[in-house]
């Protein structure tokens, strides 16, 4: 059994990238399984609390989630063309002290949606050099980049797109058999 760790950059309740990330989940290959974490939790970063408190529970559950898992899948809005904080802010916690030495060498693949007509490739670029500083291994076989994605989800951010859905199917397809 392959395990995945996707994570969301959205904290909407119908986000169209927490939809995508369902998709992704629900058309992963078979003997493949999608484990959806949670940011919603994760505090902003400072130091100062981490010194006095150590690690948020919120932090620790999601890398006792990467350690479990053979790769990363990060679903990324994009936001005034790049990165959202909120999913930065959230992978900057988890690196932080041991929690670096679960990022090296795993195996991760980066997906969006947007309403725009462009996808999320900035976003998706603004990672390359996060994924890169954390020495992770990105799967440059494949990209997807959902644009013009506010008719391709219903009102829960649910994808009822049946070409969407198959393009999710064939990037899980491909990212599961590079891991």
């Amino acid at each position: 059994m392959t395990t995945i760790l996707g994570l969301s950059g959205s904290l909407r309740r119908a986000s169209i990238n927490g939809g995508l990330l369902r998709a992704a989940r629900d058309t992963a290959p078979q003997g493949v399984t999608v484990v959806i974490g949670d940011i919603a939790d994760v505090p902003l970063y400072n130091g100062d609390d981490e010194a006095a408190h150590g690690t948020p529970p919120a932090v620790a559950q999601l890398n006792q989630q990467l350690a479990a898992a053979d790769g990363l899948l990060l679903v990324t809005p994009e936001y005034n063309n790049g990165i959202p904080g909120v999913f930065k802010n959230a992978i900057d916690w988890m690196s932080r002290g041991e929690g670096l030495g679960l990022f090296v060498g795993k195996p991760v693949a980066v997906m969006g949606a947007s309403p725009g007509g462009f996808g999320t490739t900035q976003a998706q670029s603004h990672w390359w050099p996060v994924l890169r500083t954390l020495k992770m291994r990105p799967w440059w076989d494949g990209r997807l980049m959902v644009s013009r994605a506010g008719g391709l989800f219903d009102r829960d951010g649910n994808l009822t797109d049946n070409k969407t859905r198959q393009a999710v199917a064939d990037f899980m397809s491909g990212f599961a058999a590079s891991l």
